[in-house]
């Protein structure tokens, strides 16, 4: 059975580039009748906060997407010191005494020195009676030995991947405050929760390949992993702190949450965006195998014009509750009016705002006394559906204008815009006369 996972951290509000990630493994247990797991990864208690896991699940909810279980790291501690003693007695994790500052001098030593900055091992080289020493003097933390082998994997984007065990660091497993970091408590959940495939950024790759050999230490089964490109906004690299490209954000401004699954699904693809009009919809047409490796441009301003499509899409009942100040008896012409000239729902207010109040006219000063004439010509309301037509063919044999010169003076004037509604069905929504 094939399960997947989110797992986000709570110590922000996700973005547009965490959704991928949350999609893309979304998408795959859906297509193959599996499980989704939520997972929060919040084993960090001084940065992670209950408003961000809210957040993260009103996001997640918004979009459509429906977890099958919630898991919390947080409650799984016993779990990963169950874990961290396992490799102890296997000799697979051992404790290291180096400070930040003796690590960053042996970096830039080796880095000096045209050598890959791989920590020494040197605490594997310390004797009891040293270990007791330096514990009595400071922290401690604690690294995963790797096997210096090549770790290799078929990637279900990149492709085949190679990594040489011996270019990489033992990996910190346990911090000298002794907090679990994400490497050891990721796998000890994917493993015991039965992940079978894991999508997630390319940022992860040299994370998976020592996560492989953690795994297969724990005596694991090894699942299938795709590493996604990363986003990239006109401003540089994606960050949950960049406002624009929060969730809530893009929620809070008017996004149609189907515009989003839509241009993320395809986004980074070979496949074209196409406006899908329900998340099944989206799973359907969804495809791992299609993205690419190289990083991918995003840009919010993209999701207007699928908002836009998309809303035009939906009924009078689908936004009544933006329809409450029309009268009952105009609320399905009005909708039927607007729905193509609108971008987002609250877009709406404006609309009826015209129509029940008039707007400023916008008027040439070369077509203003054409336009004091043609509304000399035209009567009070309320106005016909055939309003606008028997107005323009008096209002053409009045004055002889006739074609764009014509119409366009007179939408301009009344609407008080260049675009808009078919003048037609204006006219009938008319409450009050246009004024010059």
């Amino acid at each position: 059975m094939t399960t997947t996972r989110f797992a986000p951290s709570p110590t922000g509000y996700i973005h547009i580039g965490n959704l991928r990630a949350a999609l893309f493994n979304y998408a795959i247990a859906r297509q193959n009748g599996g499980t989704f797991v939520l997972r929060i990864d919040d084993t960090d208690p001084e940065r992670s906060k209950d408003e961000y896991v809210q957040g993260i699940m009103d996001d997640l909810t918004w979009l459509g997407i429906k977890w099958d279980r919630m898991e919390y790291q947080s409650k799984r501690m016993d779990k990963y010191l169950i874990a961290k003693q396992q490799l102890i007695d296997m000799g697979r994790l051992y404790e290291c005494f180096e400070t930040p500052v003796e690590l960053d001098l042996k970096r830039k030593k080796q880095l000096n020195m045209g050598k890959p900055p791989v920590y020494d091992r040197a605490a594997l080289n310390l004797s009891e009676a040293e270990r007791d020493k330096l514990r009595a003097e400071r922290g401690s933390h604690w690294r995963f030995k790797l096997n210096l082998e090549r770790i290799e994997w078929n990637d279900g984007i990149i492709g085949n991947i190679s990594i040489d065990a011996a270019s990489v660091s033992d990996p910190v497993l346990f911090k000298n405050d002794g907090q679990i970091l994400y490497t050891l408590a990721s796998v000890v959940d994917d493993v015991e929760m039965g992940m079978t495939y894991i999508v997630r950024g390319s940022d992860h790759v040299t994370n998976t390949a020592t996560q492989i050999q953690i795994m297969q230490a724990l005596g694991g089964t090894v699942p299938r992993f795709a590493h996604h490109s990363l986003l990239t906004m006109p401003e540089g690299k994606m960050s949950k702190r960049l406002g624009t490209a929060a969730l809530r954000d893009l929620r809070n401004i008017g996004i149609a949450p189907l515009a989003v699954l839509s241009l993320m699904a395809r986004l980074g693809s070979s496949e074209p965006v196409e406006l899908r009009s329900s998340i099944e919809e989206v799973i359907n047409g969804f495809d791992v195998t299609k993205f690419g490796s190289a990083p991918t441009k995003f840009d919010f301003e993209d999701l207007w014009p699928l908002t836009a499509r998309y809303n035009a899409t939906l009924s009078a009942e689908d936004v009544a509750d933006h329809l409450k100040d029309v009268p009952a008896d105009k609320k399905l012409a009005f909708w039927d009016a607007i729905k193509g000239n609108i971008t987002k729902l609250d877009d709406i207010a404006d609309w009826w705002a015209f129509f029940e109040n008039g707007a400023a006219p916008l008027v040439e000063d070369e077509d203003r006394e054409f336009i004091a004439q043609a509304f000399d010509i035209l009567g009070d309301p309320p106005y016909a559906d055939d309003t606008w037509s028997s107005w323009t063919t008096a209002v053409k044999e009045a004055t002889g204008r006739k074609g764009k010169g014509l119409f366009m003076p007179l939408r301009k004037a009344v609407t008080g815009r260049e675009r808009g509604p078919e003048m037609g069905d204006v006219m009938p929504l008319l409450q009050h006369k246009p004024k010059i």
